[in-house]
């Protein structure tokens, strides 16, 4: 061990008698270790300072803001997180001269502004949402029109609706209407509609489409109900209004050229490329291209606005590099990196600025305005800019697959690439042909390579959001990313240029057959075996572990990225063993999902397809909705049906009252969409109330509680009773009972209550 020059009285005597304690064997170990220690700490902690590393912590703190805002119940108030960000703030600039604490109050600083800003944004965005089902005459102006293979889909700014009054009324209500009337945005309507409020998660922790269309200003969907007449509106439209009318019927008009020209499914995703309108894509298109992994291409993200913006700056580039005057006196890369941006802006501006579209525009021109003073485009400290950005314009993309998947993406490649980049000095390549092999080499492994990289980041959200897993995405993407950025971009953003004067249908016809390559290749990657994997829901620890080791890894500049091994196994070891839920009920008891004594889950009631399909991926079940042994497992009269559980209890579905008496006695929990008699003994009785109070609802059975976890309340437990024993090999009792007809169910559910399912 190492010992101070001059050591205080009775130091030595305690040094002795340490080394006493210890084997000497170890003692030079032990303290070896100690010093390199600090010493390894201490060299980080410079190269992180060296690197500037600190900085993107900072989007990190404010990120964790705006997820403790979104955890906190009701409506948190504005001053306390004000409060907080101003006091870290003094602190801040009081401790300024000594670094450490700096840091720690600009991160806590950070984190009050995160929460503050969710505040903001939700009071900026608060509007009146449907309460109940509203079937009845409305009016409003047309913003928005999506062609669909089945009609269309109008986003529609409401003038009038019947029986809602003017403070309830919503803003904005998405509605589908099943026929191809020649409606355009800006025209001012009327018709009679069946509304209902934006559907809730399908089960707790799954998509809440609500918030997003909450966030959206969106405050009911539904369905048209006949024709729609246009008349003419009673006041003049707002003048944004009017242009964002305009945008999108140009928009509409690109998309039925581009998707005639082309034809046939290819047609719509080369529309959807351009405009954003991915309407006319047919879903069996859609299935293809997610098994093969590549289904991001058909979402104007990242991807899209790099690819465009870069098209813009090679085309000014290369135009202003011909005038020799230029490019001796003027810096053509500047000029031509501001055009890239205005041509990004005008991309972003006629896909329909949705919000993925919006946050890669946010990044490319950080990126681009990096050039403009000189800085390198793609790095980490540009990133944590362009999410401070997007996250103070709208937090609740932090919650969105979209958000997380893009950053993750693109942190991992900032991040890694660089080392990936540093090759071995072998001596320059001396003939044509090897000079041309290094260079197909080099790309194709390039490729290879980001797209692993892009793969692996993104995977943990994946399995979160979707419950899929495309282990053969690698190939899709290394395959067809090159026709998609060498061809099909390009095309796309000469073929918007050749509009205006009708000159496009050949590069349409071009990009066409591009987009048709990319469709075989996604038809013959979704064809391997086990193109797409459905694995269980990742829980929130596991997903919140896999995340902080992304962000150590790609933040550290220093060894201390070594770190993030540590909650990367924790967070697979929760990855591999999930907890998955043993019932899932519907928001309104129309059906529920309960795990047998086979270990599967068995349906009962009416569910709807897009619930089931949620529900079986949630618990990594890749049957079909349409599965006939999804129905199996449960003994059903007209009364209802019950379902026994892998421990002995019982579980009941009640249909009609008079199965009350009989499963309140004998069945552990009672689910049913009536209002169930107080006098019923079971454990846990879910009626109709209880679910209206709750939402959709998941319950999990240990063996001496019930863990029960709801949309609107959270997590509880109710303590379990032990089941009543069976003789062994005793057949469980039959469940046929014979009612009259009068007592039979009705075929749809009662007035005020709607089946959950995909928004329209």
């Amino acid at each position: 061990m190492h010992l101070p020059d001059n050591p205080e009285p009775g130091s030595s005597q305690r040094s002795s008698a340490r080394a006493l304690a210890l084997p000497r064997q170890w003692q030079p170990a032990l303290g070896w270790r100690v010093a390199d220690g600090r010493q390894w700490l201490s060299q980080a902690w410079s190269r992180e300072l060296e690197q500037r590393r600190l900085f993107p912590w900072t989007a990190v703190c404010y990120g964790a803001g705006i997820l403790l805002f979104f955890q906190a119940e009701g409506k948190p108030a504005l001053w306390a997180p004000v409060c907080g960000l101003v006091a870290f703030a003094v602190l801040a600039i009081a401790l300024r001269a000594h670094l450490p604490a700096l840091a720690v109050c600009i991160g806590f600083a950070m984190v009050f502004a995160g929460f503050t800003t969710g505040a903001i944004r939700t009071r900026a965005v608060d509007a009146p949402i449907l309460r109940r089902i509203v079937i009845g005459s409305f009016s409003g102006f047309i913003e928005a029109v999506e062609d669909r293979p089945d009609g269309k889909r109008l986003l529609v700014r409401v003038g009038d609706l019947k029986g809602v009054t003017e403070a309830d009324r919503p803003v904005l209500v998405r509605v589908s209407v099943r026929r191809n009337d020649p409606l355009v945005a800006g025209q001012f309507i009327t018709g009679n509609a069946r509304l209902l409020p934006p559907p809730q998660p399908a089960w707790p922790g799954g998509y809440d489409f609500g918030r997003d269309a909450y966030f959206r200003g969106i405050g009911g969907v539904g369905s048209v109900l006949g024709t729609v007449r246009i008349i003419d509106p009673p006041t003049l439209a707002p003048l944004r209004f009017r242009l964002g009318a305009a945008v999108d019927e140009a928009r509409n008009v690109l998309t039925q050229r581009i998707a005639s020209a082309i034809g046939g499914p290819a047609g719509g995703v080369g529309a959807a490329l351009v405009t954003g309108k991915r309407g006319l894509i047919p879903e069996p298109t859609n299935d293809v291209l997610r098994a093969a992994g590549i289904y991001h291409i058909v979402s104007i993200s990242g991807l899209h606005m790099v690819l465009a913006a870069g098209t813009f700056f090679w085309l000014a580039r290369a135009f202003l590099s011909l005038f020799p005057t230029l490019a001796l006196l003027w810096p053509i890369k500047k000029l031509a990196a501001v055009i890239a941006m205005a041509g990004a802006l005008g991309y972003c501006v006629f896909s329909g600025s949705d919000v993925a579209t919006v946050r890669s525009l946010l990044m490319t021109l950080v990126m681009f305005g990096a050039v403009l003073v000189d800085r390198p485009a793609v790095s980490v400290r540009n990133l944590a800019i362009s999410a401070l950005i997007v996250l103070a314009r709208e937090p609740e993309s932090l919650l969105g697959p979209s958000f997380q998947m893009s950053f993750a993406a693109v942190a991992a490649l900032s991040a890694f690439m660089p080392l990936l980049q540093r090759r071995a000095p072998n001596g320059r390549p001396t003939g044509l042909i090897d000079r041309g092999l290094r260079f197909v080499g080099g790309h194709a492994m390039g490729l290879v390579t980001t797209t692993l990289i892009a793969t692996v980041a993104t995977a943990p959200f994946s399995a979160y959001h979707f419950q899929t897993l495309n282990p053969y995405g690698l190939v899709g993407n290394a395959v067809a990313l090159p026709l998609v950025s060498l061809v099909v971009m390009p095309a796309a953003v000469l073929g918007v240029l050749a509009f205006p004067f009708g000159l496009d249908r050949p590069i349409w016809q071009m990009m066409g057959a591009a987009v048709a390559q990319v469709l075989d290749i996604a038809t013959w990657v979704g064809g391997f075996g086990g193109s797409t994997l459905v694995v269980p829901a990742l829980g929130l620890g596991a997903v919140a572990l896999l995340s902080l080791a992304l962000l150590i890894a790609v933040l550290a500049a220093s060894s201390l990225r070594w770190l993030a091994l540590m909650p990367a196994a924790i967070g697979m070891a929760f990855a591999a063993t999930p907890m998955r839920a043993d019932l899932y009920i519907d928001r309104d008891g129309q059906g529920a999902a309960i795990r047998g004594r086979d270990g599967a889950l068995t349906f009962v009631g009416k569910t709807s397809a897009f619930v089931a399909e949620q529900w079986l991926k949630a618990d990594g079940d890749a049957r079909d909705p349409d599965d006939a042994s999804l129905h199996g497992g449960s003994r059903c009269d007209p009364a209802g049906c019950v379902v026994d559980v892998p421990d002995g209890h019982s579980v009941a579905f009640v249909l009609n009252a008079s199965a009350f008496a009989e499963d309140c006695r004998r069945a552990e929990i009672v689910i049913t969409r009536l209002k169930a008699p107080s006098t019923c003994k079971a454990l846990l009785v879910l009626d109709r109330e209880t679910l209206a109070a709750r939402g959709a609802t998941t319950l999990r059975l240990g063996a001496a509680a019930i863990a029960i976890r709801s949309v609107h309340k959270g997590d509880e437990t109710v303590a379990r009773l032990a089941p009543s024993p069976q003789p062994p090999g005793a057949a469980a009792p039959a469940r046929v009972r014979a009612l009259p007809e009068r007592d039979l169910p009705d075929a749809d559910p009662p007035d005020g209550e709607v089946s959950s399912g995909e928004p329209d």
